[in-house]
């Protein structure tokens, strides 16, 4: 790898890495030209440490490899996005996914990363060690860099003890905004639930369809809860007693492993459930996330705009977290139904308002550059630039993504 940046810098050819091609922002378009390195046949575990919880992949072994691998050492790694992702792009774009409310992003679960610049210096940053306060956290700036800062070769991740015990659940409520009141007051009360996952009544119709499954349809939550026999039951009733008071219905249990295989499967496929609500569509995502206390309002009004659109637009949301999506589904050959997409896009970001996060997990890599500056600044966004000037001055590495950038 170190070669191979160092030929192109000698020759000032941009340079795009590729995992999975998961990402859904453009990260990967090579804008400027150049070469594309795909890194997915870097796929080998480097090391499992088992008693310091941590593991040390290469960037192309993608989360259900790793998830193999770790199948019988009574380890887990929890960051799961839905798509199956490489370790190295779940890092560069700092992925989230349904665990999140409980462990985390690939912000908290990235220990250290081996990383080629774009003059060819290979640097380390971190350790196994769960904490250090030397020096700045190089780490960090690379998880979420987009592969404009250098060429991910090695990651260390956390990894988490398989729970005792684990149950899902579904139950449906009569409105949006009864079940986002459940998750606040749930995650305000501090349960410590491993996954509340929110889909809309046509996003269930599409779940049904292409998942041969017959849950109602109707605004529904998703629950896992991880822990001990005692702990998890402690935690249903909790959040039974919780749905209850805000109007939740039909309450069922998915205890065995192959039913609850089943449900996530058929969540994680939603993307592609929906895409069949109408056939040779392409969709435009939205990616924000609020803070808890204002999800509600956020997704209520969010709703009306989708009653106002003629685009079929689902929502789907990792909502233990703040964070959830609108599929608006189109015909790549209309221009006026890009624009109808776009325009319904821009209502959801600017509804954001203070304390917003503009894009909680795809990140901004090409589609999203115009709202970048909203979320942060001017001032942070040139300091931003800085950055990206000191450590790639030539402009090399996967340019035109995140911000403009004049080499």
């Amino acid at each position: 790898m170190q070669t191979i940046v160092r030929l192109c810098a000698g020759h000032d050819v941009p340079i795009i890495s590729y995992g999975n091609g998961s990402s859904l922002e453009g990260h990967l378009l090579a804008v400027h030209g150049g070469v594309s390195i795909d890194l997915s046949e870097m796929n080998q575990i480097v090391s499992i440490n088992a008693e310091d919880l941590t593991a040390t992949v290469q960037p192309g072994i993608s989360r259900k490899q790793l998830d193999e691998a770790l199948r019988n050492s009574g380890l887990f790694f929890p960051i799961n996005p839905g798509a199956d992702a490489s370790i190295g792009g779940m890092s560069a774009t700092r992925a989230s996914g349904t665990n999140a409310v409980r462990y985390g992003s690939m912000r908290e679960n990235v220990l250290a990363l081996t990383v080629v610049l774009a003059d060819g210096r290979v640097i380390k940053t971190g350790t196994r060690a769960r904490k250090s306060s030397a020096g700045y956290d190089l780490t960090r700036l690379f998880v979420g860099s987009e592969g404009t800062l250098g060429v991910i070769t090695e990651i260390t991740v956390r990894l988490y003890p398989q729970p005792e015990a684990i149950s899902a659940a579904v139950c449906a409520f009569p409105s949006m905004g009864d079940a986002v009141r459940a998750v606040i007051e749930t995650i305000q009360m501090g349960v410590p639930i491993a996954r509340v996952e929110f889909v809309d009544t046509l996003a269930v119709r599409a779940i049904n369809r292409h998942s041969n499954l017959t849950l109602r349809e109707a605004p529904m939550l998703f629950f896992e809860f991880h822990g001990t026999e005692s702990g998890v039951q402690e935690q249903a009733r909790t959040v039974q007693e919780i749905v209850a008071q805000n109007k939740g219905e039909d309450f069922e249990w998915a205890t065995r492993p192959e039913d609850r295989s089943r449900l996530w499967n058929a969540r994680h496929s939603a993307y592609f459930a929906m895409l069949q609500l109408k056939p040779g569509c392409r969709a435009v995502t939205t990616d924000v996330c609020v803070p808890i206390s204002r999800l509600a309002e956020c997704v209520e009004e969010t709703e009306k705009d989708l009653r106002g659109s003629y685009l079929p637009s689902p929502i789907v949301g990792h909502v233990g977290d703040g964070n959830f999506h609108v599929a608006m589904l189109l015909d790549p050959g209309k221009p006026e139904e890009l624009e109808e997409a776009e325009r319904i896009n821009r209502r959801i970001v600017a509804r954001a308002g203070d304390g917003r996060h503009l894009h909680g997990e795809h990140g901004i890599g090409l589609h999203k550059m115009d709202f970048l500056i909203d979320e942060h600044g001017e001032d942070a966004i040139a300091v931003m630039r800085s950055i990206k000037q000191a450590l790639d001055p030539k402009n090399m590495m996967n340019p035109g993504k995140i911000f403009a950038f004049e080499s």
